[in-house]
Protein backbone atom coordinates (compact mmCIF):
# COMPACT_ATOMS: atom_id res chain seq x y z
CA UNK A 1 0.00 0.00 0.00
CA UNK A 2 1.21 3.40 -0.74
CA UNK A 3 2.35 5.79 2.06
CA UNK A 4 -0.74 8.21 1.21
CA UNK A 5 -3.14 5.64 0.74
CA UNK A 6 -2.55 4.48 4.21
CA UNK A 7 -2.35 7.87 5.83
CA UNK A 8 -5.92 7.91 4.60
CA UNK A 9 -6.97 4.76 5.88
CA UNK A 10 -5.65 5.31 9.18
CA UNK A 11 -7.54 8.91 9.62
CA UNK A 12 -10.52 7.25 7.70
CA UNK A 13 -12.90 7.18 10.85
CA UNK A 14 -11.93 11.21 11.11
CA UNK A 15 -12.40 12.15 7.67
CA UNK A 16 -15.95 10.44 7.85
CA UNK A 17 -16.48 12.50 10.61
CA UNK A 18 -15.20 15.81 8.70
CA UNK A 19 -17.23 15.13 5.75
CA UNK A 20 -20.62 14.81 7.74
CA UNK A 21 -19.88 18.23 9.51
CA UNK A 22 -23.19 20.09 9.28
CA UNK A 23 -20.92 23.01 7.81
CA UNK A 24 -20.26 20.59 4.75
CA UNK A 25 -23.70 19.07 4.89
CA UNK A 26 -25.30 22.72 4.93
CA UNK A 27 -23.47 23.57 1.97
CA UNK A 28 -24.85 20.98 -0.15
CA UNK A 29 -28.32 21.51 0.74
CA UNK A 30 -27.55 24.96 0.04
CA UNK A 31 -28.99 25.90 4.21
CA UNK A 32 -25.84 27.23 5.47
CA UNK A 33 -26.41 30.27 7.42
CA UNK A 34 -24.96 32.77 4.95
CA UNK A 35 -23.14 34.33 8.17
CA UNK A 36 -21.25 31.48 8.44
CA UNK A 37 -19.83 31.20 4.91
CA UNK A 38 -18.59 34.25 5.08
CA UNK A 39 -16.87 33.73 8.56
CA UNK A 40 -15.51 30.52 6.79
CA UNK A 41 -14.57 32.55 3.38
CA UNK A 42 -12.70 35.81 5.77
CA UNK A 43 -10.49 32.51 7.77
CA UNK A 44 -9.55 31.06 4.36
CA UNK A 45 -8.24 34.48 2.79
CA UNK A 46 -5.81 33.99 5.98
CA UNK A 47 -5.33 30.76 5.74
CA UNK A 48 -4.19 30.95 2.25
CA UNK A 49 -1.79 33.48 2.70
CA UNK A 50 0.27 31.07 5.07
CA UNK A 51 -0.71 28.50 3.12
CA UNK A 52 1.08 29.63 0.33
CA UNK A 53 4.16 30.34 3.01
CA UNK A 54 4.35 26.92 3.63
CA UNK A 55 4.13 25.78 -0.41
CA UNK A 56 7.49 28.41 -0.70
CA UNK A 57 9.66 26.91 2.18
CA UNK A 58 8.41 23.35 0.34
CA UNK A 59 10.40 24.46 -3.01
CA UNK A 60 13.00 25.42 -1.24
CA UNK A 61 13.50 22.21 0.38
CA UNK A 62 12.64 20.03 -2.51
CA UNK A 63 16.08 18.25 -4.49
CA UNK A 64 14.84 17.70 -7.77
CA UNK A 65 14.19 19.87 -10.38
CA UNK A 66 10.88 18.52 -11.24
CA UNK A 67 9.87 18.37 -7.76
CA UNK A 68 10.79 22.47 -7.26
CA UNK A 69 8.94 22.98 -11.34
CA UNK A 70 5.71 21.66 -8.88
CA UNK A 71 5.65 22.85 -6.24
CA UNK A 72 6.48 26.19 -7.43
CA UNK A 73 3.17 25.35 -10.15
CA UNK A 74 1.11 24.89 -6.81
CA UNK A 75 2.35 27.75 -5.25
CA UNK A 76 1.15 30.46 -8.58
CA UNK A 77 -2.11 28.15 -8.62
CA UNK A 78 -2.77 29.32 -5.05
CA UNK A 79 -1.13 32.56 -4.71
CA UNK A 80 -2.37 33.76 -8.55
CA UNK A 81 -4.74 31.74 -9.26
CA UNK A 82 -6.85 30.27 -6.38
CA UNK A 83 -6.54 33.58 -3.90
CA UNK A 84 -7.30 35.55 -7.20
CA UNK A 85 -10.75 33.18 -7.15
CA UNK A 86 -11.68 33.28 -3.59
CA UNK A 87 -11.41 37.61 -3.85
CA UNK A 88 -13.81 37.46 -6.48
CA UNK A 89 -16.02 34.91 -4.64
CA UNK A 90 -15.88 36.78 -1.68
CA UNK A 91 -17.25 39.99 -3.66
CA UNK A 92 -20.70 37.53 -4.21
CA UNK A 93 -20.79 37.34 -0.79
CA UNK A 94 -20.32 40.97 -0.07
CA UNK A 95 -17.05 40.65 1.47
CA UNK A 96 -14.62 43.43 0.39
CA UNK A 97 -11.33 42.93 0.26
CA UNK A 98 -10.42 46.10 2.57
CA UNK A 99 -12.84 43.32 5.18
CA UNK A 100 -10.88 40.38 4.63
CA UNK A 101 -7.76 42.80 5.32
CA UNK A 102 -9.39 43.56 8.35
CA UNK A 103 -10.12 39.97 9.61
CA UNK A 104 -8.30 38.98 12.77
CA UNK A 105 -7.40 35.43 12.83
CA UNK A 106 -9.71 32.52 14.65
CA UNK A 107 -7.66 30.23 17.02
CA UNK A 108 -8.45 27.69 14.65
CA UNK A 109 -7.08 29.26 12.19
CA UNK A 110 -3.82 30.43 14.12
CA UNK A 111 -3.31 26.86 15.47
CA UNK A 112 -3.70 25.27 12.07
CA UNK A 113 -1.37 27.42 10.01
CA UNK A 114 0.78 27.62 13.62
CA UNK A 115 1.33 23.67 12.94
CA UNK A 116 1.90 24.09 9.21
CA UNK A 117 4.82 26.89 9.46
CA UNK A 118 6.68 24.55 12.36
CA UNK A 119 6.73 21.50 10.36
CA UNK A 120 7.99 23.79 7.03
CA UNK A 121 10.74 25.37 8.91
CA UNK A 122 11.77 22.25 10.87
CA UNK A 123 11.37 19.48 8.71
CA UNK A 124 11.90 18.24 5.39
CA UNK A 125 10.15 18.51 2.30
CA UNK A 126 8.72 15.35 2.51
CA UNK A 127 6.97 16.29 5.69
CA UNK A 128 5.59 19.32 4.50
CA UNK A 129 3.61 17.76 1.70
CA UNK A 130 2.30 15.45 4.21
CA UNK A 131 1.38 18.06 6.25
CA UNK A 132 -0.97 20.55 3.32
CA UNK A 133 -1.99 16.65 1.72
CA UNK A 134 -5.59 16.56 3.70
CA UNK A 135 -6.36 20.30 2.89
CA UNK A 136 -5.68 19.65 -0.63
CA UNK A 137 -7.06 15.97 -0.59
CA UNK A 138 -9.39 16.77 1.86
CA UNK A 139 -11.49 19.23 -0.09
CA UNK A 140 -11.21 17.47 -3.23
CA UNK A 141 -13.38 14.45 -1.45
CA UNK A 142 -15.37 16.71 -0.47
CA UNK A 143 -16.21 18.89 -3.37
CA UNK A 144 -16.61 15.50 -5.47
CA UNK A 145 -18.97 14.37 -2.65
CA UNK A 146 -21.23 16.71 -2.42
CA UNK A 147 -21.52 17.38 -6.43
CA UNK A 148 -22.46 13.50 -6.43
CA UNK A 149 -25.80 14.30 -4.06
CA UNK A 150 -26.55 17.10 -6.87
CA UNK A 151 -26.23 20.52 -6.63
CA UNK A 152 -28.20 23.08 -4.10
CA UNK A 153 -30.05 24.61 -6.91
CA UNK A 154 -31.75 27.23 -4.60
CA UNK A 155 -28.00 28.42 -3.58
CA UNK A 156 -25.91 28.86 -6.58
CA UNK A 157 -22.65 30.19 -4.61
CA UNK A 158 -22.80 27.50 -2.71
CA UNK A 159 -23.08 25.26 -5.92
CA UNK A 160 -20.45 27.22 -7.64
CA UNK A 161 -17.78 26.55 -4.71
CA UNK A 162 -18.75 23.20 -4.98
CA UNK A 163 -18.05 22.85 -8.60
CA UNK A 164 -15.07 24.39 -7.85
CA UNK A 165 -13.51 21.91 -5.92
CA UNK A 166 -14.93 19.07 -7.24
CA UNK A 167 -13.16 20.01 -10.35
CA UNK A 168 -10.49 17.47 -12.65
CA UNK A 169 -7.56 20.13 -12.18
CA UNK A 170 -8.17 20.43 -8.63
CA UNK A 171 -8.04 16.67 -7.97
CA UNK A 172 -4.94 16.85 -10.03
CA UNK A 173 -3.54 18.81 -7.99
CA UNK A 174 -3.77 16.45 -4.88
CA UNK A 175 -3.16 13.41 -6.94
CA UNK A 176 0.28 15.37 -7.20
CA UNK A 177 0.79 15.48 -4.20
CA UNK A 178 0.38 12.34 -3.22
CA UNK A 179 2.63 11.03 -6.23
CA UNK A 180 5.57 12.73 -4.68
CA UNK A 181 4.92 11.89 -0.92
CA UNK A 182 4.60 8.19 -2.70
CA UNK A 183 8.00 8.15 -4.52
CA UNK A 184 9.50 9.87 -1.82
CA UNK A 185 8.63 7.52 1.00
CA UNK A 186 9.81 4.43 -0.89
CA UNK A 187 13.16 4.00 1.18
CA UNK A 188 12.47 5.60 4.63
CA UNK A 189 12.01 3.89 8.20
CA UNK A 190 8.84 2.48 9.58
CA UNK A 191 10.07 5.09 12.16
CA UNK A 192 9.89 8.26 10.00
CA UNK A 193 6.82 6.51 7.98
CA UNK A 194 5.05 6.87 11.96
CA UNK A 195 6.30 10.34 12.47
CA UNK A 196 4.20 11.24 8.86
CA UNK A 197 1.18 9.80 10.07
CA UNK A 198 1.45 12.07 13.33
CA UNK A 199 1.62 15.12 10.96
CA UNK A 200 -0.78 13.88 8.26
CA UNK A 201 -3.34 13.41 11.82
CA UNK A 202 -2.28 16.49 13.18
CA UNK A 203 -3.29 18.54 10.08
CA UNK A 204 -6.54 16.64 9.65
CA UNK A 205 -7.87 17.33 13.20
CA UNK A 206 -7.02 21.25 12.59
CA UNK A 207 -9.46 20.64 9.09
CA UNK A 208 -11.65 19.73 11.18
CA UNK A 209 -11.58 22.34 13.70
CA UNK A 210 -11.30 24.72 10.96
CA UNK A 211 -15.12 23.94 9.47
CA UNK A 212 -16.41 23.26 13.29
CA UNK A 213 -15.13 27.06 14.52
CA UNK A 214 -17.04 28.44 10.99
CA UNK A 215 -19.87 26.86 11.85
CA UNK A 216 -20.38 27.82 15.54
CA UNK A 217 -18.04 31.29 14.73
CA UNK A 218 -15.89 30.75 17.12
CA UNK A 219 -12.76 33.74 18.16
Amino acid sequence: MSLSLSLRTQSNDLWTKEQSHPFIQEIGSGKLPLKKFQYFMKQDYLFLIEYCRVISLCVAKTDKISDMTFFSSLLHETLDTEMDLHINFCKDFDISIQDLEKTVPSNATQNYTNHLLNVSYAKSALDIAVSILPCAWGYSEIGQKLKSNGLPNNAPLYSKWIELYSSKEFEELANQIKNYIDIESKEISEKAKKNLGKIFITSSNHEYNFWDSAYNLLP
